[in-house]
């Protein structure tokens, strides 16, 4: 993870405001990144502010921070170490350098957001995520299936879409896998966050369109045939996404849960 700020180059304004749903609907999502600390939180932080259900996770073998040099990184697992645990160990190590590149101000958010890192490939989906009802976005996606899986970097979608696959498709859902490359620093996931949600907000104006015409229950239910009508216009609507943010390249793909 850089911790300098740099240019996140072309990166639009959002222009497609968020639909204004009478139904309650929302899409579900779950955003990922490596240590499903920067990118991937800041993704999680802004769609839950925007009232979306979601959950996130990272890919990597352990969760990597900087340390004081580039040969010593602060090595954590995930699943079993908080965020607030993160903190304070390296508030106590060394608090000027940890405040001046941002560390403790990005733990000091995510550990409102929820209790610590979460690895995908040990995610069981569809498994009730009963200890997770005082994460930020818990509300819906209590049942632990997204609709929409954002990934933040292009060796993390590969990660995510080659696990689906070895998955073997056990719950026959289909899902949504888009990969926005974010550059990993704390101003361009700033602005990537704010690019996930205009990308949810145009996908959830869609599927609001959809289930409109195919029924309630029928979309909910997350059957293929019930969402195809859906699936066929994600790729317009990434399109579209993408000539709004010209400096954030994005990758598409439908795969199973």
């Amino acid at each position: 993870m850089e911790t300098a700020s740099t240019d996140a180059g072309s990166a639009a304004v959002p222009q497609n405001g968020q639909q204004e749903d009478k139904t309650g609907f929302k899409l579900k999502f779950c955003t990922v990144c490596a240590s499903n600390q920067n990118r991937s939180m800041e993704g999680h932080l802004r769609l839950a502010q925007a009232n979306y259900p979601v959950i996130s996770f990272g890919t990597g073998s352990l969760v990597r921070l900087p340390g004081p040099t580039i040969t010593q990184p602060n090595v954590y697992k995930f699943n079993e170490t908080s965020y607030d645990s993160i903190y304070r160990e390296l508030e106590a190590k060394d608090p000027r350098l940890y405040r001046a590149n941002g560390l403790l101000n990005m733990l000091g958010r995510n550990r409102i957001i929820k209790w610590g890192p979460e690895r995908w490939q040990d995610w069981q989906v569809g498994m009730p995520r009963v200890k997770h009802e005082k994460d930020q976005g818990s509300a819906g996606m209590e049942a632990g299936v997204p609709d929409i899986v954002i990934t933040c970097e292009e060796r993390c979608w590969d990660a995510v879409v080659d696990d689906l696959l070895n998955r073997g498709s056990p719950l026959n859902r289909p899902v949504h896998v888009i990969n926005i490359d974010i550059k990993d620093n704390h101003q361009d996931a700033s602005i990537g966050g704010g690019a996930i949600v205009d990308l949810a907000d145009s996908l959830n104006k869609v599927a609001l369109e959809e289930r409109e015409k195919v029924g309630a229950a029928a979309f909910d239910s997350g059957a293929a045939g019930s969402r195809a009508s859906f699936d066929e216009r994600v790729p317009e609507v990434l399109g579209e996404w993408q000539e709004r943010w010209p400096g954030l390249p994005s990758t598409w793909t439908l795969s199973w849960f």
